[in-house]
């Protein structure tokens, strides 16, 4: 199994850019496939960003496709989010994920372990 704490969320203004931390322990997490996911209030939970164990592939969700970036350093166990030109609709708790299967995927409900999220509030 893996643990995942996320960090780095915070209150910003539109047009602003943040980076998301998620360090992860106990089993290695170039095991997992690694993703992004975000959840605003009364909305369903969603996939922004995926990458693959070595970092050789990334996916994004398409509305986000330029603003943002996901990486990783699987020697410092620890994955980001970094994002650019945010909006006020870039708010929600924002969550890391690992997931078991090897196949980079995109739907939540196929991803094992969470993390507890960070908040990101973008004002305008």
């Amino acid at each position: 199994q893996v643990q995942l704490i996320e960090s780095g969320g915070g209150l910003v203004q539109a047009g602003d850019s943040l980076t998301l931390s998620c360090a992860a322990s106990g089993r290695t997490m170039s095991t997992y496939p690694m993703g992004w996911f975000r959840q605003a209030p009364g909305k369903e939970r969603e996939f922004v960003a995926g990458i693959s164990r070595i970092g050789r592939t990334t996916l994004y969700a398409d509305s986000l496709k330029g603003r943002f970036t996901i990486s990783r350093d699987n020697a410092k166990n620890t994955l980001y989010l970094q994002m650019n030109s945010l909006k006020p609709e870039d708010t929600a708790v924002y969550f890391c994920a690992a997931d078991a299967n090897p196949t980079l995927r995109t739907t939540p409900d196929e991803y094992d372990y969470w993390g507890q999220g960070t908040q990101v509030t973008v004002s305008s």
